[in-house]
C-alpha cells in the first residue's frame, strides 16, 4: 500500500497531519504554571523551576519565564528569578530575599551606572560595594573601560562619576567639600553637634597644654585618624612641621610611649655652663 492510499484510507491530508504534529508538541506546562510557583517561592533558580515544571528544559524554562514580567538577581552571578510584582523595591530600587539582591535598574552592570550617575559625590568601589552589597569593582571598571562612567583620581583612590560633565564637575566638587568636612569634624567624635570651628579651638587649647612629646604623638594619632594626607592635614592645623607629625605617628606604631625622656637626648639648649667659654 502506498503512503497516499495510507493517508486516503485515515482521511487525512498533509496539512491535517501537520496540524497534529503540532498538537502534539504543544508545551505541557502553561506559564500559569511557573507564576503560581514565583508567587508561592518568591525566587528561585533555574534547576528549582526546572524541578516544579518536572524537570523541564532550561530551554522551556526560559520560554516560560518569557512570557512572564520576570527579572533576574544582580547578585549570585544573576542565576535567581523572580517576578517584577512579588519585588518590593526600595526608594533606592533594590530588593532582597535571603540575601538575594534584585534591582529595578536590571543586572549589576546597569546597576552601578544608575547609581553613579543619580550620586552626590560619586562612588568608590569599596563605597559602591557597601551601598549594593557586591563587590563592584570589575564591573566599575568595565562602565569606565566603555565611557559609560568616568574615572578619576581622588586622594589615594579611584573615583566614579557620572559621564555627564556637568554633573560629574558638581559630584567632585561635593566630594572634594564633603572630604574637607569629615577631616575637621572626625577629630571630634565625643560630641557631634560641635561646631566645627569650636572643634577647632578646643583642639589648639588641648595642643598647648601638652609638653613637646605629647604633642608630637598627639598629632601622630589624629594623623592615624584621618589616614592618607593626615601629617600635612594635622600640621597646617596644629602650626607644626609634616615630619613632626609623622615622627609622632611613628613612634606611637613603634609602642615608644615613653614619657621620661620628653626631648632626645642632647638635644633642646645648652646649659648656660656650656655656653660660657673656659
Amino acid at each position: 500500500m502506498t503512503a497516499v492510499s495510507i493517508m486516503a484510507t485515515l482521511s487525512l491530508t498533509p496539512e491535517s497531519c501537520g496540524d497534529n504534529i503540532v498538537s502534539m508538541n504543544t508545551p505541557k506546562f502553561p506559564k500559569e504554571t511557573v507564576a503560581s510557583f514565583l508567587k508561592r517561592r518568591k525566587i528561585a533558580t533555574l534547576d528549582e523551576i526546572s524541578q516544579a515544571l518536572d524537570r523541564a528544559s532550561e530551554r522551556t524554562v526560559f520560554r516560560k519565564l518569557s512570557q512572564l514580567e520576570y527579572i533576574s538577581s544582580y547578585s549570585h552571578r544573576g542565576k535567581f528569578y523572580t517576578l517584577k510584582s512579588i519585588a518590593q523595591f526600595t526608594r533606592e530600587g533594590l530588593w532582597s530575599l535571603r540575601s538575594v539582591w534584585f534591582s529595578s535598574f536590571g543586572n549589576l552592570l546597569e546597576t552601578a551606572v544608575a547609581w553613579v550617575h543619580r550620586s552626590k559625590q560619586g562612588y568608590s568601589a569599596a563605597e559602591l560595594t557597601d551601598a549594593l552589597h557586591v563587590e563592584t569593582k570589575h564591573a566599575l571598571r568595565r562602565l569606565a573601560k566603555h565611557s559609560r562612567i568616568k574615572r578619576e583620581v581622588v586622594g589615594d583612590r579611584y573615583v566614579y562619576f557620572s559621564v555627564d560633565d556637568a554633573l560629574a564637575k558638581q559630584q567632585r566638587k561635593c566630594r572634594d567639600t564633603h572630604a574637607t568636612t569629615s577631616r575637621e569634624t572626625a577629630l571630634i567624635v565625643s560630641n557631634p553637634d560641635l561646631a566645627v570651628e569650636e572643634a577647632k579651638a578646643t583642639l589648639l587649647l588641648f595642643f598647648s597644654m601638652l609638653n613637646e612629646k605629647q604633642r608630637r604623638m598627639y598629632a601622630g594619632l589624629e594623623s592615624l585618624k584621618l589616614g592618607h594626607g593626615g601629617d600635612a592635614y594635622i600640621a597646617g592645623l596644629f602650626g607644626i612641621d609634616p615630619h613632626t607629625v609623622a615622627r609622632g605617628r611613628r613612634e606611637l606604631a613603634e609602642g615608644q610611649l615613653d614619657d621620661r625622656n620628653v626631648r632626645i637626648q642632647g638635644g633642646g639648649r645648652l646649659s648656660q655652663e656650656k655656653k660660657r667659654p673656659k
